[in-house]
């Protein structure tokens, strides 16, 4: 049984800008937390001290997310050599 490149090539890149689409959207999650805290944090009068460390954590949270950004868009460029290397000349969009 022969299995279509084509095939499989649209199915991984699917799941890929699917994946691609989930770390913006935590990343976008995670950012919009960090404002909301911040807010919170001065409408509440709480001071700078007592939420740093949980502030910590997000940012360190948000770090990772862009890492694992940069990682997603790499993996497509090397995805998109593979396909090419393997002869697909069928564009993934």
């Amino acid at each position: 049984m022969t299995v279509d490149k084509v095939f499989v090539a649209k199915r991984v890149a699917t799941k890929l800008r699917a994946t691609e689409a989930s770390v913006d959207a935590a990343l976008v999650e995670a950012t919009e937390l960090m404002g909301d805290m911040i807010r919170g944090r001065v409408e509440t009068k709480v001071s700078a001290v007592a939420t740093d460390a949980t502030m910590a954590k997000v940012a360190a949270a948000i770090a990772a997310l862009a890492e694992a950004r940069t990682a997603m868009v790499e993996a497509h460029a090397a995805a998109d050599e593979l396909r090419l290397r393997l002869g697909i000349r069928t564009r993934m969009d």
